[in-house]
């Protein structure tokens, strides 16, 4: 998993690792009910209190901070605010929600250089809410800032990083497919492909016409290798993995040299051809000799099925 999911991973359980403690103390409980009502100034006022009892909690000091930043008591709202990032490190407050809360605090108060330092550091380290950007008064002078639009980017990238160009290439195979041999047109199975995960993965469910044959494949993007893997599963413990690129409009995946049961060595060639917007050709040969001498395995076409009344393409 990468640094940057990680810590999306930990903003998403920020609320049950931080935020969600149960309360017993009356004036805790007090401050909770002013803080989710938007009571802002009976919010700071209350908390301003249970800090001087709870000085170690890193959730009460970014309440507060919330809380004063609100009622436009900034320099109240950034020492609150650096506490709790000191006090919360390693205890399930990432610094980059801090850094956000700083960065807004600094745009609140006008220090356009301070903010975008701090909003890029909470960007770097993973911040993934572009509706913060959107709807938080506070950024309203920096929507056309150049600087601000890139951190914006960034952090919408964040939130969806299968969003970009790369992760979209292997779109036109999406969707419902009836398929057939290409030299003759006997059918040869159907495949149902579909983006999953956030269009993180191509999810191939092929199954084979006239017997219990299916299997399925995994396809996604790399982006520490800059290459697109397939790793393709089925019911007859066949387990393939490829690698390769979009080239000239194919989608050309590779194997390495695999033993094989007979003792031979086996590489693959397997192609997607983008025939149309509703017909796709696989072609798939095999090489014992190392890649001199190339054998046709298969050479199948897809061809788009009627689209379903309500049906999502590609679901």
């Amino acid at each position: 998993m990468s640094f940057v999911r990680i810590c999306v991973l930990l903003s998403a359980l920020l609320p049950a690792l931080v935020f969600g403690q149960t309360i017993s103390d009356p004036a805790e409980s007090a401050a909770e009910t002013a803080y989710k009502g938007r009571d802002w100034t009976e919010a700071e006022k209350l908390y301003s209190s249970v800090v001087k009892t709870h000085p170690e909690s890193a959730r009460f000091w970014y309440r507060l901070g919330v809380s004063a930043r609100a009622n436009e008591h900034y320099d109240q709202a950034l020492d609150s605010f650096g506490r709790a990032k000191s006090l919360g490190a390693g205890k399930g407050l990432p610094a980059f929600i801090v850094d956000y809360e700083l960065a807004t605090t600094y745009a609140a108060k006008g220090n356009s250089m301070r903010a975008l330092q701090l909003l890029a550091a909470s960007a770097d380290g993973g911040f993934q809410q572009p509706s913060r950007l959107n709807e938080d008064a506070e950024w309203t002078a920096f929507r056309t800032d150049p600087k601000f639009v890139n951190l914006a980017k960034q952090i919408q990238h964040n939130a969806a990083p299968c969003e970009d160009p790369e992760f979209k290439q292997f779109d036109f195979w999406v969707g419902d497919w009836d398929v057939t041999s290409t030299a003759d047109g006997v059918p040869r199975g159907t495949s149902h492909i579909s983006r999953e995960m956030g269009g993180c993965v191509i999810w191939e469910n092929w199954t084979s016409t006239g017997s219990g044959y299916f299997g399925k494949s995994y396809n996604t993007y790399n982006v520490n290798l800059k290459q697109w893997e397939q790793y393709w599963v089925d019911n007859g413990a066949g387990v393939m993995f490829f690698r390769g690129n979009l080239k000239d409009g194919v989608m050309d995946y590779w194997t390495d040299d695999v033993p094989q049961p007979n003792g031979q060595k086996l590489r693959r060639h397997l192609q997607f051809f983008n025939l149309s917007a509703d017909k796709v050709r696989q072609f798939s040969q095999g090489s014992t000799d190392g890649g001199k001498t190339w054998n046709v395995e298969y050479d199948l076409t897809y061809r788009r099925q009627a689209a379903k009344p309500g049906a999502v393409p590609g679901s």
